[in-house]
């Protein structure tokens, strides 16, 4: 593994975690009145044309974090609904 591809596993990796104290707090808490949902929604958006890019380009951090990224603001954007 070459440094580039490592500098962009670590950063993505950092971005993607910053994700998990939201969604661990919201399924604690089962509130989700304090989350935007439109911010989410545009979010996630954004993350699914990342995933799609990061397979066009053949990038493996991209597709890798953006897809963990996916499953945890998917997690948030869900809490938001069921937690009305």
């Amino acid at each position: 593994m070459n440094l580039v591809t490592a500098i962009g596993l670590m950063a993505g990796t950092l971005t993607t975690i910053s994700f998990l104290p939201q969604a661990i707090k919201t399924w604690k808490s089962k509130s989700a009145k304090d989350i935007s949902l439109a911010m989410f929604l545009t979010f996630c958006l954004g993350v699914i044309l990342w995933i799609i890019y990061g397979i066009c380009i053949k990038d493996l951090p991209v597709i890798a974090t953006n897809s963990l990224t996916l499953i945890l603001s998917g997690t948030i954007l869900f809490f938001k609904f069921k937690y009305k």
